[in-house]
């Protein structure tokens, strides 16, 4: 039995019956791109359980730390993501749209897989003003200023340039 196996034969064809759970657990196998739930620690998941005219309504909260590689200094990054759900389980699921409510019992780790996946960063920081890997040295701006030129200009921008210096300077760019 899985850490997210919940027993709601006490709600099931009972209208309005409704219960609150509190269930943690690991779940290997969480990524997207650089991002990733480390192995080895749990998820919280907070669920009100609720029965409705078309099955059990699960809506609550999911809590997961996350760790990466920051997209612009390559260094260690990590963050937790705390946000909200609101699903459905039917004993026929629509694909896509609802989980599958068995018997006696649901199994939450479709959903929180799902979920967590969807809510893990695409481009994550060590921190929101990361200021990255200078791109001329490799240094890590982060640490020090390099002693590269910052005005020196990326050559293949010259051509926007020579246009740029000949739009009158009443004109509006945008």
């Amino acid at each position: 039995m899985g850490p997210f196996l919940v027993n709601v034969a006490d709600l099931v064809h009972k209208p309005a019956a409704r219960r609150r759970e509190r269930l943690s657990g690991k779940l290997p196998g969480l990524r997207v791109g650089v991002a990733e739930v480390p192995a080895d620690e749990r998820l919280d998941v907070v669920a009100t359980l609720e029965w409705v005219t078309d099955g059990l309504l699960a809506s609550g909260t999911i809590s997961a730390p996350w760790r990466a590689e920051c997209t612009r200094c390559l260094g260690p990054a990590q963050g937790r993501i705390d946000f909200e759900y609101r699903e459905l389980f039917e004993r026929v699921p629509r694909d896509g749209e609802s989980y599958r409510l068995g018997h006696d019992s649901i199994d939450m780790e479709p959903l929180v897989r799902e979920q967590v996946l969807l809510e893990l960063p695409l481009v994550p920081l060590c921190t929101a003003d990361c200021q990255g890997l200078c791109p001329t040295c490799g240094a890590d701006r982060n640490q020090a200023r390099c002693g590269c030129d910052p005005a020196d200009p990326d050559p293949r921008w010259a051509a926007l340039e020579g246009f740029l210096a000949e739009q009158p300077p009443d004109v509006p760019l945008g």
